[in-house]
């Protein structure tokens, strides 16, 4: 029998990859809560950071472990274990809904962690509890929908803004990026002993210091941040915080529904690329992974990550996700973050973002049949809107003002639509699914589905999870959305009752006179 190796070839470029986005949205955090929050640095360096690591290295320990499991169970040796990071839009959620406000409000930046962890274990917990029903839940949802939720999130959450940085520093990200045409997607590669993922990284960091786009003064920066920080427990932080958390829980309830929603996606991109991972299994690591780092002192919870389907495109196993969950752990440990984006400019990462978001939709095309094709684009439209309103709140906020100060008729007269922009953009993870499932319940004739979904809908549009700003029961700028789903699932329920009627016609009663 032929041993399955731990490492292969393809995982130098996938670890190069999947770590440095990781490491991008750890510098992000640590951004977030040292300049915007104003959180003590040995608060956030010395323990945040380190408990980040350690829960992004248990869930990838365990991915590698279903990764080896599988590959022995069947006997193949192309098995690809899932990418571990942190839930990206958790990092903002957390930062400006529950570290911020308490902090702002109390100047106690302790007590802020311990509403923060409390949030994120009540987040963890609603992956464990939805642990149950995931495999049920995916297998209900099509997978033309899944994906395409999936391919939104890449294309616009992870690859649009990093596309926007590319072309800000061209001549470091064009070069990159075409050396990933050439050697990810093209069948003739350059420079082919080297690994693609070392080559990007070494020809962007090269160029970009040739530019004069890095300099040795942030190194000398980043070198004095770094030191020893091992992650303790910090049960009784969490244990203080509970009973003061609750009005900051709501905020988790519609964020841990998008989690358990992107955990479904990623993990059905798994299985479409041809490794079935099991769903609960999954969902139960993420959960208890997250619980772990909120044990530490992390309040930011771990999830899937987007990838899978790339990494696996170019050959990648299992060990690319172990060293990425290392790295993040040690460079959690020894403060070196800053240190390694001073050495490498993420003009040379950007376009390694937007490799992944390409092949995520390559990869629904690919996969979905001709009549299912127009649910795709009916999915994206939720995660565009999405990004697209998170970049005009923060235009108008620089400006020092507002979209309500400005008025939505004012927009309007400029064309742009504000009121439809954040009814659409506002919970997109879960807009996105229900969309997809209308869409395409109508596009096969299963108005039963199509009835259950627009309800679905409906119901959490009053409760505020979607197509709102803040959780909140029947607010009045989204009554007429519930109104327009239920008039939806009456729409399905008539074709139900017409398809039944047609059904019971005799043959040829039709023409008989």
């Amino acid at each position: 029998m032929t041993k399955n190796p731990i490492w292969k070839k393809g995982d130098w470029a996938a670890y190069f990859g999947l770590f440095t986005n990781n490491l991008t949205n750890l510098l992000t955090m640590i951004g977030l809560l040292l300049f915007v929050v104003g959180l003590p640095k040995d608060m956030v360096l010395g323990r945040i950071a380190p408990a980040f690591g350690l829960a992004i290295m248990a869930a990838s320990v365990a991915y590698a472990w279903f990764a080896r499991k599988l590959a022995r169970e069947t006997g193949r040796l192309d098995v690809t274990a899932l990418p571990s990071g942190p839930s990206a839009p958790s990092i903002f959620t957390v930062t400006f809904l529950v570290l911020m406000p308490v902090y702002q409000a109390t100047k106690d930046a302790e007590f802020a962690l311990k509403i923060g962890l409390v949030w994120c274990f009540f987040e963890a917990m609603i992956l464990v509890a939805g642990s149950f029903l995931g495999e049920t839940i995916r297998r209900m949802v099509p997978r033309t929908v899944l994906l395409s939720c999936l391919a939104g999130l890449g294309l616009m959450l992870l690859a649009m803004n990093p596309m926007l940085q590319a072309f800000e520093a061209p001549t470091v990200a064009f070069v990159v990026m075409v050396l990933i045409f050439i050697n990810w997607f093209g069948k003739s590669p350059i420079f082919a002993k080297i690994p693609t993922g070392l080559l990007l990284l070494a020809v962007g960091t090269g160029l970009a210091w040739a530019s004069g786009m890095q300099s040795p003064e942030a190194i000398t920066a980043a070198l004095g941040q770094a030191g020893f920080n091992p992650p303790t427990p910090h049960i009784s932080n969490f244990i203080d915080g509970i009973p003061f958390a609750l009005p900051y829980l709501a905020s988790a309830v519609p964020l841990g529904l998008a989690n358990y929603v992107f955990d479904l996606e990623n993990i059905e991109s798994a299985h479409a690329a041809g490794d079935p991972y099991p769903t609960r299994k999954v969902m139960l690591v993420n959960g208890l992974a997250s619980t772990l780092g909120a044990m530490f002192g992390n309040p930011f919870p771990v999830t899937v990550y987007v990838g899978h389907a790339a990494w696996k495109s170019i050959g990648a196993g299992t060990g690319y996700t172990l060293a990425s969950g290392s790295s993040m752990f040690l460079v959690g440990l020894f403060g070196l973050g800053a240190l390694l984006l001073a050495v490498i400019p993420m003009a040379a990462i950007a376009p390694i973002l937007i490799y992944i978001g390409i092949v995520t939709c390559n990869q629904v095309v690919r996969e979905t049949p001709k009549i299912e094709v127009p649910v795709i684009f009916i999915c994206f439209f939720p995660w565009i809107a999405n990004w697209a309103l998170t970049t005009v709140n923060n235009v108008l906020a620089v400006a020092g003002t507002s979209a309500g100060k400005l008025g939505a008729a004012a927009l309007a007269k400029k064309g742009v639509y504000i009121t439809g922009l954040q009814a659409l953009g506002n919970g997109a993870p879960l807009a996105s699914l229900l969309w997809g499932c209308i869409a395409i319940f109508a596009i096969l004739n299963q108005p039963l589905r199509g009835v259950i979904a627009a309800l679905v809908a409906a119901l959490l549009t009053y409760l505020g999870f979607i197509h709102a700003p803040t959780v909140g029961l029947g607010q009045p700028a989204s009554m007429f959305l519930v109104y327009g789903y239920l008039m939806v699932a009456g729409l399905f329920g008539l074709k139900h009752v017409l398809d039944r009627k047609d059904a019971t016609v005799p043959a040829g009663a039709a023409t008989a006179k």
